[in-house]
């Protein structure tokens, strides 16, 4: 009886072990550079969140209007099809096309020494899903980008 209750003791503790970790993936900060560089390339973040958030800082130097860097959350099969809206949004609209559902979440446009963040309600990412995280500033997304593995 002595070691049956241990044993479902261990299990339980185990179990809880697993959903400390999953809450601790609710935070992401991520550093781009001048050299058109996010410092990660792979985001692992739990959709069992209530809020997500994925701070930016710009670890440059130049200025938005030259070097500007945001944070955006699509599906990955939706990336090119925004970053080619963004750049017809222009610089007014922060390279954010306005109203486009294919954008799950995005931060504001930062230059050289500034951060930002974003946040996304957790049920609005699905564990397995195929998300990417890219900077919309024109000519960015080829080099700043990465995937956003969402685990449960």
């Amino acid at each position: 009886m002595k070691s049956a209750t241990t044993v479902l003791l261990g299990l339980a503790l185990l179990g809880t072990a697993g959903l400390a970790h999953a809450a601790g993936n609710c935070t992401v900060t991520l550093k781009g550079d001048d050299a058109m560089k996010f410092d990660l390339k792979t985001a692992t973040v739990s959709a069992a969140c209530p809020t997500i958030t994925i701070e930016l800082v710009h670890t440059g130097k130049l200025p938005v209007t030259v070097m500007g860097h945001n944070v955006v959350i699509a599906k990955t099969s939706d990336v090119a099809g925004v970053t080619s809206a963004a750049t017809k949004a222009g610089a007014a609209n922060h390279y954010l096309p306005k109203g486009d559902a294919r954008v799950i979440a995005a931060s504001g446009l930062v230059g050289g020494g500034e951060k930002t963040k974003l946040t996304v309600p957790g049920k609005k990412l699905t564990a397995g899903g195929d998300y990417s995280f890219f900077c919309s500033f024109p000519g960015h997304s080829t080099m700043m980008k990465g995937k956003l593995v969402v685990t449960p």
